[in-house]
């Protein structure tokens, strides 16, 4: 059969494998447009980036899945965060191929008539480079297109920090991210120079205030790291400012602080009607200023009130001190787009204009072929 609109979907098995180098060589070759999961979203960057699927992925990479053909999902769960509860709204036009080195995982159907590997992700990956895949690079140029037409669209104060964050950072940079409405932004929203950094990601193993440990084993095993956390996180585990300040690590320390529990709020708020409960200032949760923590340990540190700000500490992301930056966001922030669980839509929903040159930017390589 002859496919038109193939993606390459990998998830963090192919990392576990060693198989990014075939990954990138496999893109170049094909141009086969390449989405991620969200424990995996370092596996596609700079020229290669497009963004991450399933419940607070990416809009433009959910609206590709849709359109797609062919579903190569190489190390990927494909779990209930990234399908949905009903499998058929899964790609719904495409067929998938999946690569897994689990037999368990490959043992339930995401759809019925899927071709399956019990494979280990490198030993697919070159399998793959074997076979004769024609260049998709006018498919890719039309998801590139669509992207762009979407930039900023989905874009809060959390996404906004994050693509300025990615502008300071240097190339292949190593990035810890904690557990909250700040992972998703930065899933969505940081994007690395080069292709041999780091976002090492709780996903759905790490709990709140797993950001600065990781930062720490990180600095040890790598040098230089930032770490990504939020106020909520940071309190988890913030005695271990004393090991940054005492072994002298090169961690930066990057708070997004909205004063709220950000990720349980915006539920609270959603889908129980505004009753709050440890969540809120007045509802029982608190923030002290983490630039006096800071201090009182030994740590540079300086409170930001906006993101812009962070061009004023340019140097501080080049030198090899540690430090703290808490940047202050709205607390009504929100974690946009979002799959809703109950249709499958991705919400909010899209001016019915701009939708429709999406799709038809989507949909062209149907036309044009």
């Amino acid at each position: 059969m002859k496919y038109l609109r193939p993606v390459l979907l990998v998830g963090s098995g192919a990392r576990t494998a060693d198989a990014p180098a075939l990954i990138i060589e496999f893109a170049r070759k094909t141009q086969i447009p390449v989405l991620t999961t969200m424990n995996a979203v370092d596996l596609a960057q700079d020229d290669l980036h497009i963004g991450f699927i399933g419940t607070y992925g990416n809009r433009i990479s959910n609206m590709i899945l849709e359109e797609a053909d062919l579903v190569i999902s190489v190390g990927a769960r494909l779990g209930l965060r990234q399908i949905g509860h009903k499998q058929e709204w899964f790609a719904p036009k495409a067929h998938l191929i999946r690569a897994d080195v689990d037999q368990y995982e490959l043992s339930r159907n995401v759809k019925e008539d899927e071709e399956k590997h019990l494979m280990d992700a490198a030993d697919f990956m070159r399998w793959l480079l074997a076979q004769d895949y024609p260049c998709y690079d006018e498919w890719h140029a039309h998801c590139i297109k669509a992207k762009k037409l979407l930039d900023g669209v989905d874009n809060t104060e959390g996404n906004n920090v994050m693509e300025k964050i990615s502008t300071l950072l240097p190339p292949n940079p190593i990035v810890t991210v904690d557990v909250g409405q700040h992972e998703c932004w930065c899933a969505q929203s940081l994007t690395l120079k080069g292709h041999q950094g780091r976002i090492l990601i709780g996903g759905g193993y790490g709990s709140m205030g797993c950001g600065l440990p990781y930062a720490i084993g990180a600095s040890i095993a790598m040098g230089k790291c930032f770490c990504i956390t939020g106020d909520g996180g940071l309190q988890m585990n913030i005695q271990e400012l004393e090991v940054v300040v005492r072994e002298h690590l090169p961690v930066k320390i990057l708070v997004i602080n909205n004063m709220v529990l950000g990720k349980i709020s915006e539920i609270q708020h959603g889908s129980y009607s505004d009753r709050y409960a440890q969540t809120t200032a007045a509802s029982g949760y608190t923030v002290p200023d983490f630039s006096r923590i800071a201090d009182a340990y030994g740590l540079r540190a300086a409170n930001l009130e906006h993101y812009s700000q962070l061009d004023q500490y340019a140097s501080w992301f080049t030198d090899d001190d540690p430090c703290l930056l808490n940047i202050f966001i709205p607390a009504d922030t929100l974690l946009i787009p979002k799959i809703k669980w109950e249709t499958g839509k991705i919400m909010p929903a899209l001016d019915s204009n701009l939708l429709a040159k999406v799709k038809n930017e989507l949909q062209s390589s149907i036309h044009n072929s």
